[in-house]
């Protein structure tokens, strides 16, 4: 089975998804590096709607297409527009916070985040402590910064802001393939956007704590994710 990984800021596919590597004695395992982030040439701008459609292709005739935080947005994109094309659909933390305006908690964290992208300092290092105390990843930052790192940062500033994204749930909602909404109950504005999407998408949730919001990190990731996918292919029964 072919399964397509998107991951989300503050990494490339190397680093993002490096404790799902066991995946791959099993899968067909396609993780690319999103435009922007190395070793691709560094970009003005990101947009989630342009990497929606760069990253369609990878999905061929059929795969489980996995996104973590801003690949999550991604991914929801894709797969509503490319449905037939979508075997699974797993999606941990994607900051689409469109999607629960009115919150409380939603509307801080997106007045923080807002306020640290537009007036936030430029020096990369300096933005990524900030970036990730807002989000609440444990990922950790040298001194200084290799040059490789510094264009990851350099990215995620270039990120349109997630929160201007449209997630087409009526067009989600038609589809037949399985969904699981994976969140690490750190932050309350994160675990409402997961609320509607497994109350709207009928999905199966995941809650795994002990990372923050880097999910892809915590403690039994890959378990829930390998028995997840072979549910999806009707191997076995997985919980819901």
């Amino acid at each position: 089975m072919r399964v397509v990984l998107v991951h989300g800021s503050g990494g490339n596919a190397r680093s993002a998804w490096a404790s799902v590597q066991p995946l791959a004695a099993r899968f067909a395992v396609v993780a690319p590096d999103r435009g922007g982030y190395p070793p691709n040439p560094p970009l003005e701008r990101i947009d989630f709607e342009v990497q929606a459609e760069e990253l369609a292709p990878l999905l061929e005739d059929g795969a489980h297409l996995v996104g973590h935080s801003y690949g999550g947005v991604i991914a929801l994109l894709i797969a509503a527009r490319h449905p037939r094309r979508v075997r699974s659909l797993t999606v941990s933390e994607p900051p689409a916070f469109a999607l629960a305006r009115g919150k409380p908690e939603v509307e801080r964290l997106v007045e923080r985040l807002d306020e640290h992208f537009t007036h936030g300092p430029r020096d990369p290092r300096a933005f990524a402590v900030g970036f990730l105390g807002i989000v609440g990843s444990n990922a950790k930052l040298p001194d200084e910064l290799p040059p490789e790192l510094e264009q990851v940062i350099r990215a995620t500033m270039a990120e349109r802001p997630p929160w201007e994204a449209r997630i087409p749930l009526e067009e989600l909602e038609a589809t037949p393939f399985p969904k699981l909404v994976i969140s690490g109950a750190h932050h309350p504005a994160f675990d409402g956007v997961c609320d509607v999407l497994e109350e709207r998408l009928d999905a199966v949730r995941g809650v795994l704590p002990g990372a923050g919001h880097s999910i892809p990190r915590a403690p039994g990731y890959v378990e829930r994710l390998e028995a997840f996918l072979d549910d999806s292919a009707g191997t076995e029964q997985f919980p819901r």
